[in-house]
């Protein structure tokens, strides 16, 4: 058995830079023909002239035959400016920007402190039509991990949205029933990504048989109620959710180490770890349209039309791939899945 899809995009994808770049750029351009490229480096992707050099950086990494096609973001801070949003609009090669509520992830310690402060480029980014692309996480200290997604839709999006009502949002990498439903039914523009781990596990996965850091990432995984949710949306077949994976890689020791690093690596599989999670809900008929085809037409880009194979055949994910000095896990490694990715 197999599945042709359209060539997929991945809208959300950490490749970081210099050596590690180079190590797992090739697994995101080996399934996608474009992909969303966060900005937070140390020192993070603040201007256009930042976002082209890096850009170029990962297309040096690949071989000049590969078509692969980066999508850059600049990293909203509390001093982007309205000039600087100017020039994102006129550049092609930028999608978008990406707000890290200060604290809530990788690399995000200056990220936004207070919307208020950002009014200025915000208002340039609804005018221009420039999206912005939400880590939607509140960074109280009071609020539960686990509730952090909800109540940053409540205290932030909502009035965020009323303000702008017009701005083109995308909501990444969405983690509750309470984001897909707010998605679902909010007012024109906004969508959301999905990634495979919050589509397969659920929180009981972070601690199975022990504490399992290989599937840690933020925003964590939820109740299983929330699970579903996802689930639902992803294959339910709304336009407004689509492929984002937030593949994150971080070297095994960063990852099994006392304060371990948020991020789950799915560079490697990402198609074929969505295909399980659409089989197993009797959903296959639907993965073309969420993989390839909403988050084209959601940011106004031609669909792709290249076409990718995913043959039904059964394979184990590598226990560790080479990263650094110490390896990089894949999640689920070691586990059997029963599609292979293939370019036709």
């Amino acid at each position: 058995m197999e599945l042709i899809l359209t060539q997929p995009d991945d809208w959300h994808v950490h490749l970081r830079d210099g050596a590690a770049m180079q190590a797992v750029t090739p697994h995101t351009a080996r399934q996608f023909k474009r992909a969303v490229i966060m900005p937070n480096l140390k020192p993070p992707v603040t201007t256009v002239m930042m976002a082209l050099q890096y850009r170029e950086r990962i297309l040096g990494s690949l071989p000049s035959t590969c078509a692969f096609e980066p999508l850059m973001t600049l990293y909203l801070t509390d001093n982007t400016s309205a000039h600087e949003v100017s020039l994102a609009a006129q550049t092609p090669e930028i999608i978008g920007f990406k707000l890290y509520p200060a604290g809530a992830t990788t690399n995000s310690d200056l990220g936004v402190s207070d919307l208020g402060k950002c009014r200025t480029a915000l208002e340039a980014m609804q005018r221009l039509g420039v999206p912005l692309l939400i880590h939607g996480e509140v960074t109280d200290k009071t609020v539960d991990i686990f509730d952090r997604e909800a109540i940053f839709i409540e205290r932030i999006l909502i009035p965020l949205r009323k303000d702008f009502p017009a701005l083109k949002i995308v909501l990444e990498h969405i983690t509750t029933r309470q984001a897909a439903q707010y998605v679902s039914e909010a007012a024109d523009p906004i969508a959301a990504t999905i990634t495979p781990q919050h589509l397969l596990y659920n929180r009981n996965a972070i601690f199975s048989g022990g504490l399992r850091p290989h599937w840690y990432c933020l925003p964590v995984l939820k109740r299983e109620e929330h699970r579903l949710a996802l689930l639902a949306a992803a294959t339910g077949g709304n336009t407004r959710f689509f492929l984002g994976t937030d593949t994150a890689p971080h070297a095994r020791a960063l990852k099994e180490h006392a304060s371990a690093c948020a991020g789950c690596f799915t560079g490697l599989h990402a198609l074929e770890l969505y295909a399980h999670a659409f089989e197993q809900a009797q959903a296959l008929d639907k993965l073309e349209a969420f993989a390839s085809f909403h988050g084209p037409d959601f940011y106004g880009l031609p669909r792709n039309r290249g076409i990718v194979t995913l043959k039904r055949q059964a394979w184990t994910i590598p226990e560790e791939l080479p990263f650094l000095e110490s390896g990089l896990v894949p999640l689920a490694a070691g586990e059997t899945l029963n599609w292979r990715f293939s370019v036709s």
